[in-house]
């Protein structure tokens, strides 16, 4: 009768918790994320040898949308269905983001422009209207600079392509500016060199990325209801593993080879806007050097994360800026 009575028991503690785990997996997975997309599709295609993940939907002249650290494609899908009605949009996972694969090497942000320039060639199309934030601003430089003939127009959220600027600073803070909210006037970009790190960061924070997430929110966003629960859950399973937590040091890794290439890089003659959060000032004072004749606007109100902070204010820029 005991053995009876145990078999109409709860399962165990252990395989609620694995059973809690799974669908907390599937709720955060791409499959799940696109179902809330109405139009649509999660792909994956093989460039330059590796496996993009990427979203599409909608038709139209294409726009390719490029994320950054720490999101995915996620990033955008505030605004994708409003610029699907009349582009065909793609928001790429770069190489060793989400869904994509993670190599031991490709993160100089030239190659990572190379996958996308690959990308856009495999899907049919001879150019696209381009946007990046983050690290996806400085691959949406990059693709502009190394493959001009693909890109049209150039969008740059908060975030310039690395420079020699970055050789120079601090790795201490000015007294006085560091506190839990970003100082716009004094940034302290830590991160930068924990990341520099190899093989300590994937130890730290294997299976608890979401702490390092949760300061960095809390440090650059101005709204942090933009950045819900649910979207950052998904941040943090997408970069749990230790394969994830590695390559994304890898965007950072590269900066000096980034930094010797943008040496190399003539000034963009294509249609450029910038449009900055706390990166205004040094992403306008970038753009007016490597990129004469764009326009670089402060969208008053936002943090780091303006397709989330600012979402109605990016549409307008962008619909502005595109159909022009």
């Amino acid at each position: 009768m005991l053995t009876a009575v145990a078999c109409l028991c709860s399962p165990p503690l252990s395989a609620q918790v694995s059973d809690g785990r799974s669908r907390h997996a599937a709720a955060t997975s791409d499959p799940a994320l696109v179902r809330t997309l109405p139009g649509f599709v999660s792909r994956y295609a093989t460039v330059n040898g590796i496996r993009l993940h990427y979203v599409a939907g909608g038709t139209g002249p294409l726009l390719v949308l490029l994320p950054g650290w720490p999101e995915t494609w996620w990033s955008y899908h505030r605004i994708m269905p409003q610029l699907a009605a009349s582009h065909r949009v793609v928001a790429v996972d770069l190489r060793g983001m989400g869904g994509s694969a993670k190599p031991a090497d490709g993160y100089d942000k030239k190659t990572m422009a190379s996958d996308i320039a690959a990308l856009v060639t495999q899907l049919g199309y001879r150019e696209a209207d381009v946007v990046g934030h983050d690290i996806g601003a400085m691959v949406a430089f990059s693709l502009a600079a190394n493959h001009r003939e693909l890109v049209r127009k150039l969008v740059m959220l908060d975030v310039a392509h690395p420079s020699d600027g970055y050789l120079k600073l601090p790795l201490l803070p000015a007294a006085g500016t560091f506190g839990d909210k970003l100082d716009e006037d004094h940034p302290y970009l830590w991160w930068f060199a924990f990341h520099q790190v190899r093989g300590l960061p994937e130890k730290l924070l294997e299976g608890r990325a979401g702490i390092e997430q949760e300061w960095f929110f809390h440090y650059m966003l101005k709204n942090e209801r933009a950045i819900d629960a649910k979207d950052r859950a998904v941040y943090a399973a997408a970069y749990a593993s230790r394969d994830a937590i590695r390559a994304s040091n890898g965007w950072y890794q590269a900066f000096g080879q980034d930094i010797a290439d943008d040496g190399t890089y003539a000034p963009l003659t294509i249609p450029v806007l910038g449009l900055g959060g706390p990166g205004f000032p040094r992403l306008k004072a970038a753009l007016d050097v490597k990129a004469p004749g764009s326009v670089t606007h402060r969208i008053d109100g936002s943090g780091h994360f303006i397709a989330e902070e600012a979402p109605e204010v990016l549409l307008r820029h962008l619909r502005d800026f595109l159909d022009r």
